[in-house]
């Protein structure tokens, strides 16, 4: 546990140093080796690419044995902090869920408000008292864990909100009051938004990003002059891949 809550404490001071923390998301020892070695201090593991790689689907399609199989794989493949996407939690209670995944070797988790199993939003304080109950077992444990609350407010998959930004603020706020270290908006449409969520929360906001085009709220450049704290892949650079994969073995049909 000693190694668990140091790099814990390592990766929630990453995300308070000044600079923007980039994190590239990966899904499997290889991928996570290759990140370390290009110089990143930490990563970041993402349920769709680790899904894609063992041949199940993203929202759950995993059982979390299943997920905490391949983050285990990727922890003990590399000396750095690592954060791991649960999904909405995998129906797993709290202290269960938050002992499994330091057992594993994560240190961070992103917790997301869309209930899989269920087809269904959390409300606002559901999702926050999951958060804070989270928060609870972790202290409990002595680990600083950084949780990366996500709203999907704006994706209007089971809610269409008619201000999706303002529910967003509400949401995340909530969140930060619970005991997130981070919280995370999903599909934030442009930099204006982004902005304006910026200023209406108070902690680190995690913005996706693809790593050659960017987000839709901006370029590498925009996002850093905006005030974003963190960015991740999510399964964006294993698509980014996929191309120059084709165009390396076309040749050898």
């Amino acid at each position: 546990m000693t190694d668990v809550t140091a790099k814990a404490s390592e990766l929630l001071r990453l995300h308070h140093t000044g600079r923007t923390l980039v994190l590239p998301t990966v899904w499997d020892a290889w991928s996570a080796r290759a990140v370390v070695e290009a110089g990143f201090p930490a990563l970041s593991v993402g349920s769709h690419p680790l899904a894609d790689s063992r041949g199940q689907e993203d929202n759950e399609g995993m059982t979390l044995e299943d997920a905490l199989d391949g983050i285990r794989r990727i922890t003990a493949a590399v000396d750095v902090p690592v954060t791991a996407d649960v999904e909405s939690g995998y129906d797993t209670p709290a202290a269960e869920l938050v002992e499994r995944v330091l057992e594993a070797g994560a240190v961070g988790i992103n917790v997301e408000d869309t209930v899989h199993s269920q087809g269904r939003l959390r409300d606002v304080q559901e999702h926050a008292d999951y958060i804070g109950a989270i928060r609870s077992a972790a202290d409990a444990a002595g680990v600083e864990l950084v949780i990366n609350a996500r709203t999907d407010a704006f994706l209007g998959k089971y809610v269409t909100f008619d201000d999706p930004a303002a529910e967003a603020v509400r949401r995340l706020r909530a969140c930060e009051e619970a005991g997130a270290r981070c919280v995370y908006p999903v599909r934030v449409p442009d930099n204006a938004t982004l902005r304006t969520l910026l200023a209406e929360l108070s902690g680190p906001v995690n913005v996706t990003a693809h790593p050659v085009d960017g987000s839709m709220s901006g370029s590498f450049e925009e996002l850093k002059a905006a005030g974003v704290q963190r960015i991740t892949f999510g399964p964006l650079l294993m698509m980014a891949l996929t191309p120059k994969l084709t165009e390396l073995v076309s040749p050898w049909l």
